[in-house]
């Protein structure tokens, strides 16, 4: 077993030029911060990560593993043929909330709506990263572009919060044909804000995860269940 250790000063030089474009329209803060760049190391891995290191699965902390993490990396095996990035669903109605505008411009629109026949957006608590496929696809490098990233956020109004999981999520809409959808039991989410926060009428319908929880994401410091 050989351990790596990666020094974050050094991959945040070398994000920093990467995302720098990209953090005004999805950071929390205001204006571009360069310690920020690291809540968007996953977009960038590909160009940072040496050539020999092809996959990797990039995990939130706030996770409860119910199985081995060992047998998320069989789910390379099922990428589509121009997917690059694994990730399961957001499972709260955040982007319903984001998307306000588009939807509104657009009634018909799947954007922000729930699964299985909606575009909830994405969770990047659990990501599986096909670096080799993410080295390889022009068109997941040509939305890195500043030009691309403006004109995505510019025609979905999105401004949005956190980080890489936004920039998937907004990519997603337009591409997702470069995702794999990881099943929810991958990334079973437990926190329940927006519940309270003007969408309990629709909450379930994000929230629902049917399956054996592989697993836990304690997301806004929930509590993971007691085995």
């Amino acid at each position: 077993c050989q351990v790596i250790v990666h020094d974050v000063n050094e991959l945040t030089e070398k994000l920093f030029p990467i995302v720098e474009a990209m953090q005004k329209h999805f950071s929390a803060g205001l204006g571009t911060y360069y310690s920020d760049s690291i809540f968007f190391l996953s977009i960038a891995m590909h160009r940072i990560m040496p050539k020999e290191i092809t996959q990797i699965i990039q995990v939130d902390l706030d996770l409860k593993y119910k199985t081995n993490i060992r047998d998320l990396f069989d789910e390379f095996d099922n990428f589509p043929e121009e997917a690059v990035i694994g990730i399961a669903r957001e499972m709260q109605p955040v982007y319903r909330h984001t998307f306000w505008q588009y939807r509104r411009e657009n009634p018909q629109t799947k954007v922000g709506e729930p699964p299985p026949d909606g575009l909830p957006g994405f969770n990047s608590g659990v990501l599986l990263l096909n670096l080799e496929a993410m080295r390889q696809s022009k068109l997941y490098n040509q939305l890195l572009e500043p030009t691309m990233v403006q004109k995505l956020t510019e025609k979905y109004h999105f401004k949005g919060h956190l980080g890489d999981q936004d920039f998937f999520t907004m990519v997603g809409m337009e591409h997702p044909e470069l995702f794999h959808v990881l099943d929810c039991t991958w990334n079973r989410q437990l926190c329940t804000w927006w519940r309270d926060h003007g969408y309990s009428d629709v909450f379930d319908q994000y929230f629902q995860c049917e399956g054996e929880v592989k697993i836990y994401h304690g997301n806004c410091n929930t509590p993971i269940p007691e085995d």
